[in-house]
């Protein structure tokens, strides 16, 4: 399996969404200047997730998008669904028409099972992590390095 700028992308930009929402709407060209995402890649992702009911728009001067539910209720997995991205590891897509030199065509390969087993995994777990989970991560981390950055001035001005 390989996870595709699409995925990673709608997931960062939806972080970067949901740390600023409560502010009012948040403007697809901020996310697209603070994580260097093009903006017109922005759109498409964003009229998918609309589409899905994660994010809504508002029209207008100062308008932009903010969350269509509360960020505990939207998992990883609905944002990678939303924007169609594959999480898939079998060679035929989940179909089950994989086949080898060893195999006539539409007959199921040997490791299928392993691999449907492990998508089955990966979305379970994308599914138990909420934009909640990783905003909290976000802000744990910028505590974290303000701390830091206190100790280190104050470290200076002691010295």
């Amino acid at each position: 399996m390989r996870l595709t700028t699409k995925g990673r992308f709608a997931v960062t930009a939806m972080i970067d969404l949901a740390l600023r929402h409560e502010s009012g709407p948040v403007a697809l060209a901020g996310i697209s200047t603070r994580q260097d995402i093009s903006l017109s890649y922005l759109e498409q992702l964003f009229a998918k997730l609309r589409r899905h009911k994660i994010v809504e728009s508002v029209r207008g001067p100062g308008g932009g998008y903010g969350l269509a539910r509360k960020a505990a209720e939207i998992s990883v997995a609905d944002i990678m669904f939303a924007v169609d991205e594959p999480i898939d590891t079998t060679q035929c897509s989940g179909k089950k028409n994989c086949h080898s030199a060893d195999h006539e065509v539409g007959a199921i390969c040997m490791t299928h099972d392993l691999w449907a087993n492990l998508n089955k995994n990966i979305v379970d777990y994308l599914d138990s992590i909420s934009l909640q989970d990783l905003l909290d991560q976000q802000k744990n981390k910028h505590a974290e390095l303000s701390g830091n950055i206190v100790v280190l001035h104050r470290n200076n001005v002691l010295a």
